[in-house]
């Protein structure tokens, strides 16, 4: 049995980034960049007006109460013009006319003059005016040139918002890690329009598996449920191999009793085992091993909270290598309620987060931590982290805290009821 943090540097000397491809910014969110995104244009691509009003020369300031003829009117989406001496009516986001340097907003002059259709012929202003004033420049956001996005960021909305604006048509991105997911047990039942018999149970490991690594960036190229025999279990993993996939996730079958026939199985295909057994709570009967030639395999036990566990703090981060991410950052919390975790282990607790008075952020540890519980996991907003050294824990201790999934940001809910009770 070996701690956390070795484990961690075990699994992630086998997880390292994956190649390039390249793609349209439409089709590249939640994807990440392996290459920095060069803007092809400067943005903005030329000055414009930041409100409605009116476009005037200024290079020395004008004062108020000077007046000026109106030569024009200047839309969004009008062609380049010569400004000329005078004044030109102008919308938001419409191209500054040539020479013009300055806008006063419209409620900032007096209209002195206007045609019979109403288009302004000759202003006054309210204040005094500056080159530059009201204008958005052209290149102020972004460079022709600059690079829009550096390599290793993950294109979110805000991202694709970005690229769009530059005009970038094409992103080197991290290939998606392959990811095959296997469920082990005869008892489990895939289907839930089939009614359960006997002592079988409807499989909830493989359908998380799949949706948490599906939103942690990889492609979950099969999900499957083998019964409770080496013979399929290898089976399995060949047919993984087969695909070429870069990660195998387990559940079941991976502790010490008879029908745990994980470690047979890989030892047969000839499996490196890099760690069986890490001293922590849940999930101390996890696995990891590399086939050759071949995918990372990670087994995880069969209780739905070592699954979570696993899935979080050991998939998570070699998912993020193989991205070419950077590692998590650590969060913190003030603890509310004591703990006493057993000494050796490090602890993965399920928890609730709030907010005091203050701004800082509270971590109360559910009560319900048993291992098989997945209601209170499914209104957790995250994890308690408490380490092998611990020690007991009294209220008002800052703990490690971390997200429920891996690409989530911390879940903060209300501050808790007086009864201390689950939400």
């Amino acid at each position: 049995m070996i701690r956390y943090d070795e484990a961690i540097v075990r699994l992630l000397a086998c997880a390292s980034r994956l190649p390039a491809e390249s793609c349209a910014p439409a089709a590249a969110s939640g994807r990440v960049l392996a290459g920095d995104a060069i803007s092809p244009i400067a943005l903005p691509s030329f000055d414009h007006a930041a409100m409605d009003g009116y476009a005037l020369a200024a290079p020395e300031p004008l004062e108020p109460g000077s007046e000026h003829l109106v030569h024009g009117s200047q839309a969004a989406g009008d062609d380049a013009r010569s400004g000329g001496s005078g004044a030109w009516e102008i919308m938001t986001g419409a191209r500054l006319p040539d020479g013009l340097d300055a806008v006063v907003a419209v409620e900032r002059t007096e209209l002195l003059d206007a045609a019979a259709d109403g288009r302004p012929l000759r202003i006054r202003l309210l204040d005094a005016l500056s080159e530059g004033q009201n204008v958005r420049h052209a290149g102020v956001d972004i460079a022709r040139g600059a690079v829009a996005l550096p390599a290793g960021t993950r294109i979110g909305p805000a991202q694709l918002m970005l690229l769009a604006g530059a005009g970038v048509r094409e992103v080197s991105v991290v290939r998606r890690p392959r990811v095959v997911v296997i469920g082990t047990g005869k008892e489990l039942v895939t289907d839930p329009a089939q009614p359960l018999a006997g002592s079988q149970i409807y499989s909830s490991n493989a359908p998380y598996l799949a949706a948490a690594l599906a939103l942690a960036g990889a492609e979950v190229v099969m999900c499957e449920v083998v019964d409770d025999t080496t013979d399929t279990y290898v089976d399995a993993l060949r047919r993984a191999q087969a695909a070429g996939v870069d990660l195998v996730v387990s559940t079941g079958a991976v502790s010490m009793g008879r029908y745990d026939f994980v470690p047979e199985a890989l030892r047969r295909l000839g499996a490196d085992v890099l760690f069986h057994k890490v001293a922590m709570r849940p999930g101390k009967p996890l696995l990891a091993a590399t086939l050759r030639d071949g995918p990372l395999v990670m087994a995880l036990p069969g209780t739905p909270m070592a699954v979570a566990a696993g899935l979080r703090f050991f998939v998570a981060p070699v998912l993020r290598a193989m991205l070419g991410l950077a590692p998590e950052a650590l969060l913190h919390a003030v603890l509310d309620t004591a703990q006493q975790p057993k000494a050796g282990l490090r602890h993965f607790l399920r928890a609730n987060f709030h907010l005091d008075a203050d701004g800082r952020l509270h971590a109360q540890v559910m009560p319900q931590q048993q291992p098989f519980r997945i209601a209170p996991f499914a209104a957790a907003d995250g994890w308690v982290i408490l380490d092998e050294e611990a020690g007991d824990c009294a209220p008002g201790r800052v703990v490690q805290v971390a997200s429920l999934d891996p690409q989530t940001g911390l879940a903060i809910g209300p501050a808790p009821d007086i009864s201390g009770g689950m939400r």
